[in-house]
C-alpha cells in the first residue's frame, strides 16, 4: 500500500500521473489483479479480503485525486506565466488601421472649404433627367450629354453622373447667398487606367447678388486651395467649355513629378489638369428661378487628387482592395 501511495505522490507531471493511474486503476492494473484473486479465496475469508481491497482502492483514489488537483494547478500557473502578455509594452509590429487614400483626400478637401464657411450639402445618387441634365443647361439631345456615359434605369431615372444636381436642389430649396460644396459618389460607364464606373467628386457653388461675384474671386480661392493640396506649384487657367458655366476654364498645376520640366506622366507638357470651373451660366439660374444673381462653380475628381498626392499610377488599384497597396498609407 505504501509503495503505491509513493508512486502517486512522486509523480511530478500529469503525464507521469496518468501512467500511474493506468498502472494502478486500469483494467490490467495492480488493483484489478488483486480483485481477480477473489475467486481463489475460501468463502469465510473472501468478504474480509474484498472489504480490504475496496478500502485501499478508495484511499488510493483520494490520494490520486488530490495529487491530480495539485499538478493541474501547477500546470495552469506555469501556462499563465509563459503566455502572459504585458499590455504596457509597445509592439512595433502591431498593425494599425488607417483611412483609405480616397477618404483621406476627400476629408482634406472638405476641411479646406469648411474652414472658408462653405456648407457641405448632399443629395440622392439616383437622379432624374431634370436635376442631372436639364437644369444644368444640358437639354435633351445636347451633344455634351454624350460625354457623360450615363447609367439609365427603365423608368427613366439614372445614376447621377456628377454632384452638380446637389447644386440645383440646394438652389431650389434656398435663397441666395449660397456658399456650398457637394462631395459624393458619381457614376459613369467608363473603366480604364484613369476612369472607373464609380468615383468621387467635390463640386462647389457660390451665388450672391449680381456684381458681387467675379472670376477673380474664383481664381483666388482655387489657387490657394491647390497650394494647400499640392504645395508651391504653378497654377494656370485655360479657356474651356462646360454647358453650365460661361466663361469656363480648366485648371492645371505644374507637374509634381518633374517640377514642370516634362515627363511621361504629364505627356512632356510640364502640366497636369486637376479641375474645371467657371461663372455659372444664366440658363442655370433661370431653371431654378433666380434673378439678378451671379455665381461661380468648380468641380474636381477626388481620385485624381489622391493619385497625384500619393503618386499612384493606376486609378483602379484604389478600388481593388489589395492590402499590399493599402498598407502603404498606414
Amino acid at each position: 500500500m505504501e509503495n503505491l501511495e509513493d508512486k502517486i505522490i512522486q509523480a511530478d507531471s500529469l503525464d507521469i500521473l496518468e501512467k500511474v493511474r493506468v498502472e494502478l486503476f486500469g483494467k490490467k492494473g495492480l488493483l484489478a489483479a488483486e480483485f481477480v484473486k477473489l475467486k481463489d479465496i475460501p468463502g469465510p475469508e473472501k468478504k474480509a479480503f474484498a472489504e480490504g481491497l475496496n478500502k485501499n482502492k478508495v484511499a488510493l483514489q483520494k490520494i490520486f485525486d488530490n495529487r491530480y488537483e495539485v499538478l493541474k494547478s501547477e500546470e495552469i500557473e506555469k501556462m499563465l506565466k509563459e503566455e502572459a502578455i504585458d499590455v504596457s509594452l509597445y509592439d512595433a509590429l502591431t498593425k494599425k488601421g488607417s483611412l483609405h487614400p480616397v477618404t483621406e483626400t476627400m476629408d482634406k478637401i472638405i476641411d479646406y472649404f469648411v474652414a472658408l464657411n462653405f456648407a457641405v450639402e448632399s443629395g440622392p445618387m439616383v437622379e432624374d433627367d431634370f436635376h442631372n441634365f436639364e437644369a444644368l443647361n444640358l437639354p435633351r439631345y445636347h451633344p455634351a450629354r454624350d460625354m457623360q456615359d450615363t447609367f439609365y434605369f427603365n423608368d427613366g431615372g439614372l445614376l447621377r453622373t456628377h454632384t452638380s444636381p446637389v447644386q440645383i436642389r440646394t438652389m431650389l430649396e434656398c435663397k441666395p447667398p449660397i456658399r456650398m460644396i457637394a462631395p459624393g459618389s458619381v457614376f459613369r460607364r467608363d473603366y480604364d487606367l484613369t476612369h472607373t464606373p464609380m468615383f468621387h467628386q467635390v463640386e462647389g457653388l457660390v451665388v450672391d447678388e449680381k456684381g458681387k461675384i467675379s472670376f477673380a474671386n474664383l481664381k483666388s480661392i482655387l489657387i490657394d486651395f491647390l497650394h494647400t493640396m499640392f504645395g508651391e506649384v504653378d497654377v494656370r487657367f485655360r479657356p474651356s467649355f462646360f454647358p453650365f458655366t460661361e466663361p469656363s476654364a480648366e485648371v492645371d498645376i505644374s507637374c509634381i513629378f518633374c517640377e514642370g520640366k516634362g515627363c511621361r506622366v504629364c505627356s512632356h507638357t510640364g502640366w497636369l489638369e486637376v479641375l474645371g470651373c467657371g461663372i455659372v451660366d444664366s440658363n442655370v439660374f433661370e431653371a431654378v428661378g433666380y434673378e439678378d444673381v451671379g455665381g461661380y462653380a468648380f468641380g474636381l475628381g477626388v481620385e485624381r487628387f489622391a493619385m497625384l498626392i500619393h503618386q499612384i499610377p493606376d486609378l483602379r488599384s484604389l478600388f481593388e482592395g489589395d492590402i499590399r497597396l493599402l498598407e502603404q498609407f498606414r
